[in-house]
Order: structure tokens, then C-alpha cells, then sequence
């Protein structure tokens, strides 16, 4: 069913429940799986331009992405980690067809109203945008079983 599988993650709660997804379905479909995570800071957006240093936070972006990678490397899964820099949804869908993925993975906040006024909705978005199918699964209330 599915080859090649983009998950693009944001160093959150909600990786855990996407991740988890992501190990049953690859593994059920043999899948290979392609690990993102987009810097979006300003320094991030601006680095080439500005011929400034990879920051702090990116190296601990680049340090999550290697983690999670070789935690499900050592699972037996092929798996390759991306890092990248600029509006989230734009790099998210440009990696879906660069890397030959056939399917987007996201977790979700499950943000409503307000919060998504003024946090935006990068899953919206990517959902808009791509022509790849998007699968979303929302993270788990904390403390509750949902």
C-alpha cells in the first residue's frame, strides 16, 4: 500500500502518538520512512542569507531527528532523517515529492478556535497544499485516556 512515508516532526508530545502510527503501518506495509523536522526560527529562515552559524536549536533539531531515527533504525526499520528550514507546510510538501514519499504522517495538537487563529495550523495546510494523501493522528490528552 504504502513505500515511503514522511513524518515531519516538531520535538513535541505529539511526535509519541505519530510515531507510534507510523511503526505499525510501516511495518505492516514494509515501508521505509522519511523523518522531517523544519526549523522556522529566524535564524533558521535566514541562515544562507545571512551567513550565520547553525544555532543552538538547530543542532538540538538535528540531535532529536538522529535520535528518533536510529531508535527506529534499531527496530529494523530503513528510515532517513531530513532537517530543513523555512515555512513548515511549504517544506513539508516539497519534501513529500522530493523524497518520493507517498504518504504524509502528521500528529496533530487538535487545537480549535482561538488557538488555531493565532498558532496557525501547519497540518491544515500541508493538507491543502500537498498531492500526496496526509494522514493525521492526534496526540493523546495528557493525563487522560482521550
Amino acid at each position: 500500500m504504502y513505500t515511503r512515508i514522511l513524518v515531519p516532526l516538531e520535538n513535541t508530545r505529539t511526535d509519541e502518538a505519530i510515531v507510534a502510527h507510523v511503526r505499525a503501518l510501516a511495518k505492516h506495509c514494509g515501508a521505509s520512512i522519511v523523518l522531517m523536522h523544519v526549523a522556522d526560527g529566524f535564524a533558521a529562515r535566514n541562515m544562507s542569507a545571512l551567513e550565520l552559524r547553525e544555532s543552538e536549536e538547530i543542532r538540538k533539531d538535528r540531535a532529536y531527528l538522529d535520535d528518533v531515527a536510529a531508535k527506529l533504525s534499531a527496530d529494523g526499520f530503513a528510515v532517513e532523517a531530513v532537517l530543513a528550514s523555512g515555512d513548515p507546510a511549504n517544506e513539508i510538501t516539497a519534501a513529500a515529492l522530493r523524497e518520493g514519499c507517498d504518504l504524509i504522517a502528521m500528529g496533530t495538537h487538535g487545537h480549535r478556535g482561538m488557538k488555531d487563529l493565532i498558532y496557525g495550523s501547519v497540518a491544515n495546510e500541508v493538507r491543502h497544499q500537498s498531492f500526496v494523501p496526509v494522514l493525521l493522528v492526534r496526540e493523546r490528552p495528557s493525563g487522560g485516556t482521550g
